[in-house]
């Protein structure tokens, strides 16, 4: 599925417009699909899978990468998108491009006249103003709170008529189009709600028990049904394909619904794929790509198979807690660099690629995903695979003798023992564990390993304080932009995704984490690509160095679909950073 730039979950013109005319809608331009516009047909349900049941709909409120207001975020919503043939980004919600003053500090847009929520209602000015307002409200907890501010600078939006928006930025932002592009919520809804009841209120909204006829959203697709651990139903919104034309002038999107059907885990959903049950799947290995070659060869399934598009556009690692003032000796213990070290030490990297990713794949050392090559170089730190040398830095921490359960045991008695959790039903990332574990136990290390249920996986990792509520946790991350491939809520201190050290006064705890946080900043405010990509590999060094999480592998990006879909990328535009097709433009043919 295409989406749009993201920091891991903002441009503008002076003059005021009169709300008498329309604007022209946004054409999707012909190239971005492998089908002629005459080709499409309209109707029908395009299904998915998921493997975690939803937590809410509160686009507030949600943090994970596959809830269902992401979904709606993500299918044609936000001032600007990128051209997926050259990066470059073009207006969407905008009527254009926008005026640029300030020294490249202040965007003025004018906001594409015509548009509609899903209820009928205008989309305006007031509506990103509300929205701005709410994501930036600290007590209501927004996984999008960090994403406006630079260096603990707000970013400021303001509103200069019904249809003009001000955004004026603490310094210059290489990635401003990518903050400017936040999804718009309805002010009649939430600016209601956060008037009369502020942070609490808001909160309160669009729970999993929402009447769906109150869902209101700016995308493709609103809510239909959610039946608790069966499934999810999107319908289309009429109101978008008023503003959002294909290139033969039809109204988008084609399809009548989405229903994203929710399994146990990964496994189940290559069977539904199999069994024709589901339109999409995303490989994980060989043995996946195996199945799917075979039954396409014996003509119990018709889909398309593309393996190895590109490298993976996510990251898999495990993270250590560092504020755990319940227990001083693991808070100790996870803050030495000594012991990370170590930890990445004993991630059999090879052995993970081999067994969990069927050898598609490769070892991955940094925050930095494989597909953007660019931002990565091998001169920086590696700590790979020596079960060796791990053991030599954990003798230099004190633990040199084993208790007869086998056990390293430091001079007071301690053992080397820690609980690591993931989301159960990745089978992926359940393997990952295990190996990580098992190659742990070989030099006396012990690894409670337990998948749970990814919700409570969340909340966990997010959970700020002196004393969090986990050991470690072993997750991934995806989202953000190919602009500064660093999570604007990941990497500075304080901030939302910031895993390893989160206090509830948000301040770093080593000089390492310091300098990552200027780097990031700086990054950011610089313009110049080479220029940006020469801090990225300082930032980049200083991370691997300090070795805050321990990145383990990164698989390869393979693409499978039922032939009854139409509207995919031309095979030459499809990447794990852009998909393999927009919701907006696929078909049942």
């Amino acid at each position: 599925m295409k989406t749009k730039p993201m920091k891991y979950m903002l441009t503008l013109a002076a003059a005021l417009t009169l709300g008498g005319s329309f604007a022209a809608p946004f054409v999707y331009p012909a190239k971005w699909s492998a089908d002629p516009a005459s080709a499409a047909k309209k109707g029908g349900d395009y299904r998915e899978s998921t493997i975690s049941d939803y937590k809410t709909i509160n686009p507030f409120t949600s943090a994970e990468a596959r809830s269902i207001p992401n979904y709606f975020m993500s299918l044609g919503t936000g001032l600007f998108t990128q051209d997926q043939t050259n990066d470059s980004f073009i207006p969407h919600m905008a009527e254009s491009m926008p005026e640029i003053s300030n020294s490249g500090k202040r965007f003025v847009v004018k906001i594409r006249q015509g548009m509609k929520f899903s209820d009928g209602q205008p989309i305006t000015a007031d509506d990103w103003i509300t929205t701005y307002k709410i994501h930036t409200d600290d007590k209501v907890g927004s996984n999008a709170y960090d994403s406006f501010f630079i260096n603990d600078k707000p970013i400021t939006v303001k509103k200069l008529g019904e249809y003009t928006l001000q955004f004026d930025f603490p310094q210059q932002s290489a990635t401003a189009f990518v903050t400017m592009n936040y999804t718009p919520w309805p002010d009649h809804v939430f600016g209601k709600a956060y008037t009369a009841g502020g942070a609490e209120a808001v909160k309160k909204l669009w729970g999993l028990n929402v009447d769906p006829a109150t869902v209101v959203t700016a995308g493709a697709f609103t809510l239909q049904s959610y039946s608790a651990g069966q499934r999810a139903v999107l319908k289309r919104n009429p109101n978008f394909g008023e503003w959002n034309k294909d290139s033969a002038g039809v109204a988008l999107p084609y399809l009548d619904t989405v229903t994203l059907k929710i399994v146990k885990d990964l496994n189940a959903s290559l069977a539904s794929y199999l069994a024709g049950e589901l339109d999409v799947y995303g490989p994980r290995n060989a043995d996946d790509l195996a199945q799917i070659t075979k039954a396409n060869t014996a003509g119990t399934l018709k889909s398309t198979l593309i393996p190895n598009v590109s490298p993976a556009a996510s990251s898999q690692w495990i993270t250590f807690n560092w504020n755990k003032a319940d227990s001083p000796f693991k808070q100790k213990l996870f803050r030495d660099v000594r012991f990370r070290r170590a930890m990445s030490m004993v991630a059999n990297r090879e052995a993970m690629v081999q067994l969990a990713l069927g050898g598609l794949g490769v070892p991955t050392y940094y925050s930095v995903y494989p597909v953007f090559k660019k931002y990565i170089s091998d001169s920086a730190p590696k700590y790979p695979y020596n079960l060796d040398g791990a053991s030599k830095l954990l003798a230099q921490m004190g633990f040199t003798k084993k208790g007869s359960d086998g056990i390293l045991v430091n001079a007071q008695g301690q053992k080397l023992e820690f609980t690591m959790a993931t989301n159960s039903g990745n089978t992926t990332r359940e393997q990952l564990g295990r190996i990580f574990a098992d190659e742990a136990k070989k030099i006396g290390v012990k690894v409670n390993f337990t998948p749970i249920d990814f919700n409570v996986l969340v909340g966990q990792l997010t959970a700020k304080g002196e004393s969090r509520p986990f050991d470690a946790i072993l997750l991934g991350l995806s989202g953000g932009d190919n602009i500064w491939p660093y999570g604007a809520n990941v990497v500075p201190c304080g901030t939302n995704l910031h895993s390893y050290n989160n206090p509830t006064n948000g301040k770093c705890a080593t000089a390492q984490e310091q300098l990552m946080t200027k780097l990031f900043y700086q990054g950011d405010s610089t313009v110049d690509q080479a220029e940006r990509q020469k801090i990225g590999l300082q930032l980049l060094n200083t991370e691997a160095s300090l070795q805050p999480v321990i990145f383990l592998v990164g698989g390869s990006y393979h693409v499978a679909y039922n032939n009854r879909l139409g509207g995919q990328a031309p095979r030459d535009q499809m990447d794990s950073y852009y998909g393999s097709r927009g919701i907006e433009t696929t078909y049942i043919k």
